[in-house]
């Protein structure tokens, strides 16, 4: 089952951010079993950073807990607000990730 977990920064986390990225990306790494799909969230200008996104292939919400506790930026505090949410697959097109990128 897939699980939305939506974390959107504290303000002013630019520079923590920046120096806990390489961490962040060794526990994805570790991670990359059962995440979908995770992603960035920029500005609307693209000019910052102000979240993180991820859709995880967990058994529960508890499993999906157990991911975000331990991910780098949630443990050093970056994050505001966790939304963790119970996904049912809708419209599915993973043609348009290659298609987005591309219209950039």
């Amino acid at each position: 089952m897939h699980w939305l977990v939506f974390c959107v920064d504290k303000p002013n986390v630019s520079e923590l951010r920046a120096e806990l990225t390489p961490a962040h990306l060794k526990y994805l790494d570790s991670k990359e079993h059962f995440i979908f799909v995770s992603a960035r969230q920029d500005s609307d200008d693209g000019s910052q950073y102000v979240g993180s996104m991820f859709i995880l292939d967990v058994p529960n919400k508890a499993a999906a807990e157990d991911f975000i506790e331990g991910e780098t930026f949630y443990r050093a505090g970056l994050f505001q607000t966790v939304i963790i949410r119970r996904l049912k697959r809708g419209r599915f097109h993973p043609e348009l990730a290659t298609a987005a990128e591309d219209r950039k």
